[in-house]
């Protein structure tokens, strides 16, 4: 081989190396990165589906739900959403109370928010509503590798008729996440109410964490996360950090906050952390890759998203609707964030 060959050989590996160097080098690797959920309260457009039970957010519906108040309730999630982030949003927003694609669109490409190429994962639900999960992701942060909605599936749950379970498998750094987000039925009617039903999603998703584990060459890191309507100590979200599993165990990053008084949203004067966050304890493992821990796990309760209560003492979440009112704020629930590191 010639002394040219050589030379020009050496030189195009030295490039490559120069720019791999580049490419992982720390200034390329944020310090952190920020995961959000965000229970919306009723993100509805302005028009009638007819598929869908909306006709109360319609302009001539019971809430008068008309294009003004739409677009104030998109400014404000915009607001939101900038504001967790520190003027430079969360990398991955799980949100839900989303009736379409449509106002995701119109969130992530009619304000701001333009600037920091969000990629958009939705898909109906069985909810007579329409109120679905969904989450937007920086595509210059995140990539998405696949995503699907889980729902219960034997005959005797044909009739099932909640939101359907978001799952996302994302790479960031470099690194796998799974990440579960969810909104299960409400305690309407009584703490039983929609119980049953509950149970049943938390027993789905441990299943498929079980999947998820058994197809993994190394320790899966999962999130599961979401408005649960139910608390940390509700036998609904035990099966999530008792299983007898070692593989399946997670650790509930909401229930510290929680014994401390702290909440997502405050039924009469009462803070209750209904949004919660779950990792598997392989995200507390600092050797490589992603990693947090129970420090990293917040609130977002910022003076704008909150009001004094009009009937308790004390301040709740700022809402769209008090019962039929217009309010003209952010949502009846605050958002949860978790920053994640990476080694």
């Amino acid at each position: 081989m010639s002394p040219l060959v050589i030379k020009n050989i050496s030189i195009g590996l030295l490039l490559n190396l120069l720019f791999a160097a580049r490419l992982f080098s720390q200034e390329s690797v944020p310090d952190n990165i920020r995961l959000m959920f965000y229970n919306t309260e009723n993100l509805f457009d302005t028009f009638d589906d007819t598929l869908k039970d909306d006709d109360d957010f319609l302009p001539g519906g019971i809430m008068r739900w008309n294009l003004k108040r739409y677009n104030s309730k998109i400014s404000a999630l915009y607001k939101t959403i900038i504001a967790a982030g520190g003027w430079k949003p969360p990398a991955v927003v799980a949100m839900c109370e989303i009736e379409n694609r449509s106002v995701l669109e119109d969130l992530v490409h009619g304000t701001f928010l333009m600037k920091f190429d969000y990629g958009i994962i939705h898909g109906d639900s069985p909810d007579p509503r329409g109120i679905d999960v969904c989450m937007i992701y920086d595509r210059s942060l995140v990539s998405l590798i696949d995503y699907c909605y889980w729902m219960p599936g034997t005959e005797s749950d044909t009739e099932f008729s909640s939101r359907s379970i978001l799952y996302a498998r994302l790479l960031i750094n470099c690194d796998t996440l799974h990440l579960i987000a969810n909104h299960w039925p409400s305690r309407r009617g009584g703490v039983l109410a929609g119980e049953g039903t509950r149970m049943k999603l938390a027993r789905l998703i441990m299943a498929k964490v079980d999947s998820i584990n058994m197809l993994s060459r190394l320790p899966a890191k999962i999130i599961i996360t979401g408005d649960f309507n139910c608390t940390p100590d509700d036998q609904e979200v035990a099966p999530f950090t008792d299983s007898a599993e070692k593989r399946s165990m997670f650790v509930n990053l909401s229930a510290k906050p929680a014994g401390r008084g702290e909440g997502t949203y405050r039924y009469m004067g009462t803070w209750e952390m209904i949004d919660q966050l779950f990792i598997s304890e392989s995200l507390l493992e600092r050797s490589s890759g992603l990693f947090t821990d129970e420090t990293k796990l917040k609130v977002f309760n910022s003076d704008f998203l909150l009001r004094r209560d009009p009937v308790y003492p004390g301040f709740s979440p700022f809402p769209t609707y008090r019962g039929y009112k217009y309010q003209g704020g952010f949502s009846d629930h605050l958002p949860v964030l978790l920053d994640l590191g990476f080694n």
